[in-house]
């Protein structure tokens, strides 16, 4: 068997090792990096166009970022968090454009305004609320608020038209939103990697082992899908970005700090339109809220995508249940992913999370005219023929052991990484492509920050404009940093 030495090992062709390899190779352009992935091309997973919302979320129409208490006050807390997030993102995306890293803004992002939908007097009150906090921070600075039925048929007709006009209805809008290609964008990324030194990318190439060197670093026992050839690659730092299958890989390598983790998967599907007269009438992102007891990816949305140079309509998602980790996954991922250690977490969450349960279960066996009633909600006029049901992403959320109550379901993404920091893995879903660069930076801080070169965070720095600092805090720079950002990646500023 042959054996490959390199400095770092990413595993998995997505939106994370893109832009973890990436920063990494701005910072040290002499590190050595292999990428692997199972599939034949990049971007087959989460990070394709057509298997997430591409919403660029950035917590200005997502409600479930902004939860009420039961004493009837909201937080921003979560919103502010996601928000610097993208802002990262853009500033870095904005970096690699005028360094000629990326191409032409339009190929990977749109403007496409974010709005936030409600029925009745209740949500109209929270709403309200909502948007007054927002208002008055200058992260969402121009966010529009209206209960005027005319003001929200200019902003979305298809929202209003056919609608009962005793309904209450209340929205708010933000200019400053966009719908972001993850799988076109990670595309750009690596060819730009592959197009210089020190980078190599092999596909159809799967983990089927990793142990630890002696001498530190890990050992990856690597098989080639088509041939069934081993090889062998070391690295003294590795990366598991592969998307749901990270837990599987994770669990391989057998660290203590992945004891208790577990998974449970959930599928999804979309409802997509394709035709241009109702394409071409419908410009946003529209954020409703969600069932009781649903995850947060589930929250339904009636979406404006530009997909392969097309303008589309996504209406969903519907939440589902598979076995598999990833859609080209094994139907015995979950099985195998059982262990002593996270056995209990996973029926404490089953106990505590009975409503989430009786959802997925509503779900899976929705029937067609269920799933097109829920779009009518948004867009009472939808006629069945317009509109075809297309599956989207497959997500892991993740359950860890908690003292208290035995195991909580984690969403988002988190972070896990050996205490010699050599091995690290992302585990968790949305709203991790969003936040792919203040992910990455994260694992620069806990995984790297003694491996590279000093000075490095003065780099950091003069990429990306606000590292180190709080555009939350600092209205001033957060209108610099958005107006540059908007000008270079050709998008509008609120």
């Amino acid at each position: 068997m042959t054996l490959t030495t390199v400095d770092v090992i990413l595993v998995g062709a997505g939106i994370m090792s893109a832009t973890l390899g990436t920063l990494l190779k701005q910072l040290q352009p002499g590190l050595r990096v292999l990428l692997v992935e199972s599939l034949s091309s990049e971007a087959q997973e989460s990070s394709s166009a057509w298997n997430n919302a591409g919403t660029g979320h950035a917590g200005n129409c997502e409600l479930n970022y902004t939860p009420m208490a039961a004493d009837g006050s909201i937080s921003l807390a979560k919103a502010l968090d996601v928000n610097e997030a993208f802002d990262l993102s853009r500033q870095f995306w904005t970096h690699l454009v005028r360094q000629g890293a990326l191409g032409a803004p339009e190929s990977f992002i749109h403007a496409v305004p974010h709005m936030s939908f409600v029925l009745g007097e209740e949500r109209r009150a929270y709403l309200r609320e909502r948007h007054r906090q927002m208002g008055a921070h200058p992260c969402y600075d121009g966010i529009s608020y209206s209960e005027d039925r005319a003001r929200v048929a200019e902003w979305a007709p298809l929202l209003i038209e056919g609608r009962d006009p005793a309904a209450t209805v209340s929205a708010t809008r933000y200019a400053g939103g966009t719908d972001v290609n993850f799988g076109a964008l990670t595309s750009q990324l690596l060819a730009h990697l592959r197009a210089g030194p020190g980078f190599a990318a092999r596909f159809g190439i799967a983990v089927s082992g990793l142990k630890r060197c002696p001498d530190g670093g890990w050992r990856l026992e690597l098989r080639d899908m088509k041939t069934g050839e081993l090889h062998l690659a070391e690295a003294a730092t590795v990366f598991l970005g592969a998307g749901g299958g990270a837990l599987s890989l994770l669990q391989k390598a057998g660290i203590p700090e992945a004891r208790g983790y577990g998974g449970f998967p959930v599928s999804g599907l979309w409802l997509r339109c394709s035709d241009p007269g109702l394409c071409g009438r419908h410009h946003a992102k529209v954020y409703g809220m969600a069932a009781a007891g649903s995850p947060p990816m589930s929250v339904p949305h009636l979406d404006t995508r530009l997909v392969e140079g097309r303008r589309w309509i996504l209406f969903g998602p519907y939440a589902g249940f598979s076995s598999r980790f990833l859609k080209s996954g094994s139907l015995f991922d979950w099985p195998r992913s059982l262990r002593a250690g996270n056995l209990l977490p996973l029926l404490a969450v089953a106990r505590d999370n009975r409503p989430l349960t009786e959802y997925l279960i509503g779900q899976v066996f929705a029937r067609s005219d269920q799933r097109f009633s829920a779009l009518q909600e948004f867009y009472p006029n939808a006629r069945p023929s317009d509109w075809e049901l297309a599956v989207a992403g497959q997500r892991v959320q993740i359950i860890k052991t908690d003292r208290r109550r035995g195991g909580v379901l984690q969403f988002g993404t988190e972070v896990v990484h050996a205490a010699d920091t050599s091995l690290v893995a992302l585990l968790g879903a949305s709203p991790g492509a969003s936040a792919a660069v203040a992910i990455a930076l994260e694992i620069l801080r806990s995984c790297f920050r003694g491996k590279l070169p000093d000075g490095w965070e003065r780099t950091l720095q003069g990429i990306l404009p606000s590292y180190g600092l709080s555009i939350r805090h600092d209205p001033d720079l957060c209108r610099r940093i958005r107006r540059e950002s908007a000008e270079v990646l050709r998008l509008q500023t609120p």
